[in-house]
């Protein structure tokens, strides 16, 4: 059995970042309005002590552009964690940062601790939409910290946005396909939401910006996810985590804030995978009316059922047949299925 995993998240909002991007406020998507150097380790010492030591943990600082703060705070703080890494307590450690903030210097500093992912925020692979996002760097910089870090040794997880401004469908799966060629060992997609007191705020509410719709956001990250998934790259999220402050008008004016994007998500890939298998199905003499029963991975019925059973419905309406039941096999991995006549498999 694997073992369970968590990070420890230490928020660094806006520390390290030399510039704002048209989306960004990390106070508001961290939930932390400082961060105090003193308060790490108590962080650390309260999370390790809630769960219980089959857990796997990592120390991760989040929320800024961890490699961009003052040399001198960083590698404190790089310091503190390995000294739970070199205690046992922890496996090792992460970090959240820009392309444009890896360099040797960078990658000489991380070397000498036990880094486990250095993740890069690339938000998009297109220099059009990184312009009018004002990211402040272009994709052949993103390119070359990514090389760099695979020539380092270090993974790396490729974090992209949906819906940025400039941004489509087609630009979103090419920027897939790219963290797929460079090498991520992982990674996390994130619908825009428009935070209040932004560029993209004032962009919203002037009409040049539209955000996608939940379900716009959730089409399109089913896109970019199936491309990750055909190339072995695992995603680690899909969405911000959900917060007070993501349900507060007055700090988020509008954009697809869902609880469980990730969820309806990987109900999409699931559907898809039922349509396709069903095609295959029809075209090999399935008779109008078969009740069928799907064998999904353990844990992953409601993502295959879809939320208010809209995977089945949908299904029963685009097709003549009925899904009977929904069965678990623990032997599965995820987002594979097995369709099979519900009388046969009785």
């Amino acid at each position: 059995m694997m073992k369970k995993h968590i990070n420890i998240p230490l928020f660094i909002p806006h520390m390290g970042c030399p510039n704002q991007c048209v989306f960004c406020d990390q106070r508001t998507i961290s939930g932390a309005c400082s961060f105090i150097r003193e308060n790490a380790r108590d962080t650390v010492e309260q999370t390790l002590a809630s769960v219980s030591p089959e857990t796997e943990c990592e120390i991760a600082f989040f929320g800024g552009s961890f490699t961009g703060i003052d040399r001198q705070l960083m590698t404190d703080l790089l310091d503190m964690a390995q000294s739970y890494v070199d205690a046992g307590r922890v496996s090792g450690i992460r970090m959240s940062t820009r392309p444009d903030y890896i360099d040797d210097e960078i990658l000489q500093i991380l070397s000498r601790y036990t880094v486990s992912a250095v993740e890069l925020g690339i938000q998009s692979m297109d220099d059009a939409v990184l312009t009018q996002c004002r990211r402040g760097h272009t994709a052949a910089r993103t390119e070359e910290a990514c090389r760099m870090l695979r020539e380092a040794g270090i993974p790396w997880v490729g974090q992209m946005m949906i819906g940025l401004p400039g941004a489509d469908g087609d630009t979103e799966k090419r920027c897939a396909e790219k963290i797929c060629r460079m090498g991520a060992c992982a990674c996390r997609i994130y619908p825009t939401i428009v935070l209040q007191n932004t560029e993209l705020a004032r962009l919203t509410m002037e009409g040049i910006y539209t955000p996608l719709s939940v379900e716009e956001a959730a089409l399109r990250s089913a896109d970019v996810l199936e491309i990750f998934l055909a190339a072995g790259v695992s995603c680690l999220r899909i969405g911000l985590c959900d917060s007070e402050s993501l349900h507060d008008p007055a700090s988020c004016l509008a954009g697809p804030v869902h609880p469980a994007m990730g969820e309806l998500v990987g109900s999409r890939i699931y559907r898809r995978i039922m349509e396709a298998a069903l095609e295959a199905m029809m075209q090999n003499g399935l008779a109008c009316g078969t009740e069928l029963a799907v064998t999904v991975p353990k844990g992953d019925i409601s993502l295959a059922v879809g939320q208010k059973r809209s995977n089945v419905r949908e299904i029963e309406r685009k097709y003549p047949v009925k899904l009977r039941k929904f069965l678990e096999n623990p032997e599965q991995i995820r987002y594979n299925i097995k369709l099979g006549i519900f009388a046969e498999m009785q």
